[in-house]
């Protein structure tokens, strides 16, 4: 990990709401992230979460492009798997 950087920390769904809330009845911004030591990105990614979805799980975040993508991404990879599998196939059946 590079120097000065601190460890990626994990926050439960729990704490992440009551940041919101405290945002959402008022407290500034700036207040809360010198207060609870808070990433700007993180803050602003579960307000954004919280008012899309009320969720702050990512999968639930998704747009219905970003799911279409993924699953496109996994069948071009399984397709990829199975042709690979065929032409070592063809390459063993053509030696005899």
């Amino acid at each position: 990990m590079p120097s000065g950087r601190k460890p990626r920390t994990t926050y439960s769904q729990e704490f992440k709401q009551q940041i919101v809330s405290l945002y959402e009845s008022g407290k500034p911004r700036a207040e809360i992230l010198r207060e609870y030591e808070l990433t700007a990105s993180a803050f602003d990614r579960w307000v954004r979460q919280n008012k899309a979805t009320g969720s702050f799980k990512e999968a639930d975040n998704k747009s219905a492009e970003q799911l279409e993508l993924e699953k496109l991404q996994k069948e071009v990879k399984q397709l990829r798997m199975e042709n690979d599998i065929l032409k070592q196939a063809a390459l063993i059946m053509g030696r005899k």
